[in-house]
């Protein structure tokens, strides 16, 4: 009796174990899903995806093949098996459509992993508060710069009208062509509603500013959980964890509620997308020496002069050097 190898024999069936790899011949044939369904993606919950697909709400899974973070809210899919949407039913997500649009962040800036947060939005909503907490200029521009990139018509939101002025950020994003909406508790609604008709429209802002609220009122059916400001670290508290598109009332038109974020990195964006993100700081800083960091401690930088004369609002210019200057972020 001949040993083959380690302990087998040659009469052990199990010596010859399984075929060898690419015994068969592999198709280059993929399987064709342009006759699927088409559905969207409205919330993510612990793998389960819940989709609407020719009017009816579908829960699905995903094909393993499209990986792990592949599919997000806001994207258009392909749908295979049960799309009835009765109880316990399932259906399977086997392909995502190219996608118009993707609004990203990182973790912070030293992080180098990109976050998709939204697919196919055209709007961003950048939601502020007044006062309560207190608003954070790095945090809008950081958004900004997320939405600008991403090719999102940007419109800032200013809640809680009643407890401060909003004359100090009209001055500064007024002369921006930003849109700018500003609401109090029981105030009309209907221009902004208006202005989100037939746009799909994703609202991002920090935990306290009266995000939610602020959907809740508009979509009264939306019935998203609200919180407090904290009285000691004045910051608002996470209530929404997930994010969720919502049609419009009324209208052809749909809100993505995001979850509010304690910080909003930009690493995935270079200097230059960051630099178009201000255009009235990169009018002036055309005018630099080739190779200007445009910081304070350059002193051949137009940058300081142009804010002296008024040119650039001193805000905003502070603004772009903290978010440019990794030593400063």
């Amino acid at each position: 009796m001949r040993r083959t190898s380690g302990s087998w024999f040659e009469e052990d069936v199990d010596a010859y174990g399984r075929p060898p790899k690419r015994t068969r011949p592999r198709t280059k044939d993929r399987p064709d899903y342009s006759q699927l369904p088409l559905g969207r993606v409205l919330s993510i919950d612990r793998g389960r995806f819940r989709l609407l697909v020719d009017g009816q709400a579908v829960t699905a899974s995903k094909a393993r093949s499209l990986g792990r973070k592949s599919v997000i809210v806001g994207d258009q899919v392909r749908v295979d098996g049960d799309v009835s949407g009765q109880v316990n039913s399932l259906a399977r997500i086997t392909e995502v459509e190219p996608r118009r649009s993707v609004l990203r962040r990182t973790a912070d800036d030293a992080d180098p992993f990109e976050r998709p947060i939204v697919a196919n939005a055209d709007q961003l909503v950048i939601v502020t508060a007044l006062a309560d907490p207190e608003p954070r200029l790095g945090m809008i521009d950081r958004v900004l710069v997320a939405g600008l990139d991403a090719g999102l018509h940007p419109i800032l939101c200013l809640t809680k009208a009643d407890l401060a002025t909003p004359e100090s950020l009209l001055s500064i994003y007024q002369p921006l062509g930003v849109d700018i909406f500003i609401t109090e508790p029981d105030a009309d609604l209907s221009v902004l509603s208006a202005r989100l008709a037939g746009h799909v429209s994703v609202f991002v802002g920090h935990s306290g500013v009266g995000k939610s609220t602020l959907v809740n009122r508009l979509i009264p059916q939306a019935d998203r959980p609200t919180g407090d400001v904290n009285q000691v670290t004045g910051k608002g508290r996470h209530t929404s964890t997930s994010a969720i598109a919502l049609p419009l009332p009324g209208a052809d038109g749909w809100v993505i509620d995001t979850p509010g974020v304690r910080s909003f990195g930009l690493n995935h964006i270079s200097d230059d997308q960051l630099l178009a993100a201000f255009p009235e700081i990169a009018a002036v800083a055309a005018e630099c020496p080739r190779g200007c960091s445009h910081q304070s401690s350059n002193s051949d930088c137009c940058l300081d002069q142009a804010a002296s004369f008024g040119l650039i609002n001193p805000a905003r210019l502070e603004s772009y050097r903290r978010l440019c200057s990794p030593d400063m972020v």
